[in-house]
């Protein structure tokens, strides 16, 4: 017979505990991460879980709120009414799937959902038959549709709590600094895009650090928000870097070799870090330039099959040898800089 003083419990029964008011959020934070640094024995090592389904009925739930969103914007029409009524609904379906049943996808999928609705109803609302092409001719167009965001994922937050809400909000004001900038020199973000995309995602990246860093075990839900912060940040600093480098028809030898430096780099930040997130955006480059690394090298002319198994190849290698990889990342670094981020596993 179980011991009725010996029990235990996971992040699934804090989570229900939050639900039903029977600890803050603050409160089940700070009581997981007592529980992590008190334990006798050592927590496995860190593989950036990510809490994205409870099981099948996660996605049974998506494909009918698909469904039904899709089909409600139909019959709205598409156009101002249809994005306020989906906006509308996913609020509505929020309150049962993530207030009351704390399901993940869902959660996520109705988030984005309320955000971009919110944001398009602004865009009908406030700047009608103006193209999406134009928001960011000078002319302040994109600043409604960036507040919108901003508000939408601000109302949601304070209500949901949804871990990408917080990545929802950034995106929010990076739209409004790339109106703000376009309206003061509009060439800028045409003729030089690392210039102004590039510390945007420099800026989401510190805000995502600042959440790791107040989580190294990675056990609440700061570590969730930081994910999809990493997320954000990454095609923001790799596209703006590399657009420049694909202006021609073809690529040269000089830029193949940035995309590749460029790809080494980020990998050294993100095994610092522990964020395999940060290499996502940089792999379709990654194949590109592999591609016309082969095409010089005479081994084969544009072979894409051989560029993608390369590509492939560096993504499981770095899977299976990523903790290896990161105690030998860190052991270079000063003690300052390993203080910051998750340990290596032993």
């Amino acid at each position: 017979m179980t011991n009725p003083n010996d029990f235990t419990f996971g992040r699934a029964e804090l989570e229900a505990a939050v639900t039903k008011g029977v600890l803050d959020r603050n409160a089940a934070d700070n009581l997981t991460e007592f529980l992590i640094q008190n334990r006798d024995t050592a927590s496995e090592p860190d593989e950036e879980r990510l809490r994205l389904i409870t099981g099948f009925n996660d996605i049974f739930v998506t494909i009918g709120i698909a469904l039904f969103l899709g089909a409600l914007y139909y019959l709205l029409g598409f156009g101002l009414q249809g994005s306020l009524g989906v906006a509308a609904a996913s609020w509505g379906l929020a309150e049962v799937f993530t207030k009351r049943k704390r399901m993940a996808l869902p959660s996520i999928v109705l988030l984005i959902l309320f955000v971009v609705s919110s944001a398009v109803t602004s865009w009908h609302f406030f700047v009608p038959g103006i193209e999406a092409s134009n928001f960011y001719d000078g002319e302040l167009h994109g600043l409604s549709v960036g507040l919108a965001a901003v508000a939408a994922s601000t109302l949601h937050w304070f209500r949901f709590h949804v871990p990408i809400t917080i990545a929802a909000f950034a995106a929010g004001l990076v739209a409004i600094a790339v109106t703000l900038i376009t309206s003061v020199t509009g060439n800028l973000i045409i003729n030089y895009p690392v210039a102004v995309f590039a510390p945007l995602g420099i800026a989401v990246f510190l805000a995502a650090m600042k959440f790791d860093m107040s989580d190294r075990n990675r056990v609440t839900q700061r570590t969730d928000i930081a994910f999809w912060l990493h997320l954000l940040a990454a095609p923001l600093i790799v596209h703006s870097i590399v657009r420049p480098l694909l202006t021609d028809t073809a690529i040269d030898m000089g830029s193949a070799v940035a995309i590749v430096s460029l790809f080494a780099v980020l990998s050294f930040v993100a095994l610092t870090v522990d964020r395999r997130a940060l290499l996502v955006s940089s792999l379709l480059y990654l194949g590109y330039a592999s591609s016309k690394f082969l095409s010089w090298s005479g081994v084969a002319s544009e072979n894409a099959g051989l560029s993608i198994l390369i590509v492939g190849g560096t993504v499981l290698v770095l899977s299976v040898a990523w903790q290896p990889l990161r105690r030998i990342v860190l052991s270079i670094l000063p003690q300052n800089v390993r203080n910051l981020v998750p340990p290596a596993a032993a």
